[in-house]
């Protein structure tokens, strides 16, 4: 790799295969990387509890057993304030940074204009990362070594889970805090179901995560506050027999948002979702190949 930070960070990611793939169903967890580059905790000015904030801590391991029971998972290592998967390629402030943006640099997302682009500016209450600016070059240098090799890696996958079995269901797995923040101390569903209101996977895939969570006693909404982002966005193509589902867990369900510290419910947690698992594995899969959604 071409950094001393991207050293660190080897493999950056990792796909767990099944010994056996049963079904098409894929599992990934883009945001609960801990490995933090040493060059990048001496460049940025808060400590690592509060970079940690924005980590979905935990959630690859809620999601592990998936593997056995015949589930490519994929994981990603580094965390999202250093590059976020969950963005387009090129989601860049430039404020935050020295030197020229490339021209096809989107600049003007609202995620941008949150400090959560592509490269972050902010953590949790919108407190800035850096001392300085950062060199551009810096930035790019994190998109093409860990951004890029991740979706290509993803993009394979799921190309071979789709010839395997005539469609891919992906599974993107998140968790939020346990309440919105300061501004709002209401407490958050236990689940939030994406499906980029309707657009991302056929009706039959979200109603079966939906019924499966709450027929295991979970509060559960769809879209609100968060209808899925870059992943489930880009990789949701149910004409095509391709669906996304992004899924957010309430952190309080499993873990100790203080400490970083598992739960006792932490084990239930990762049971529930394996019977997700096995119930998304039954959906026919004459109900997820390709055209039907257009058919409907």
């Amino acid at each position: 790799m071409s950094s001393p930070d991207e050293a660190e960070l080897d493999p950056p990611f990792e796909i767990l295969e099944p010994a056996e793939s049963g079904s098409p169903v894929v599992f990934n967890s883009p945001h609960s990387g801990r490995i933090y580059p040493r060059a990048f905790l001496e460049s940025a000015k808060l400590d690592l509890a509060t970079l940690r904030r924005s980590e979905d801590s935990f959630v690859d391991e809620l999601i592990a057993g998936v593997v056995p029971c015949g589930h490519p998972l994929v994981r990603v290592h580094f965390p999202r304030c250093y590059v976020d998967v969950n963005r387009e390629p090129y989601e860049l402030d430039p404020r935050m940074f020295e030197g020229r943006l490339p021209s096809f640099a989107n600049t003007r997302s609202m995620r941008v204009a949150g400090g959560l682009g592509t490269v972050a500016r902010v953590v949790g209450d919108a407190q800035e990362i850096y001392h300085q600016r950062i060199p551009i070059d810096d930035a790019l240098r994190r998109i093409e070594g860990l951004y890029k090799p991740y979706h290509r890696a993803l993009r394979r996958l799921l190309t071979r889970v789709h010839r395997d079995f005539g469609t891919a269901v992906l599974i993107d797995c998140h968790s939020m805090p346990s309440t919105a923040g300061t501004k709002d101390d209401r407490p958050r569903a236990d689940v939030v179901l994406g499906d980029r209101y309707g657009t991302s996977c056929v009706p039959i895939v979200s109603e079966t995560v939906d019924a499966v969570f709450r027929e295991l006693g979970y509060v559960v909404s769809r879209n609100k506050p968060y209808a899925g982002g870059f992943i489930t966005e880009h990789y949701g193509n149910p004409a095509a027999g391709l669906h996304s589902i992004q899924i957010e867990i309430n952190r309080a369900l499993y873990m100790d948002e203080r400490r970083y510290e598992r739960s006792a419910t932490f084990d239930r947690l990762a049971a529930d979702l394996l019977t997700l698992a096995a119930r998304l594995a039954e959906i026919p899969l004459e109900e997820l190949k390709p055209y039907r959604a257009a058919a409907e």
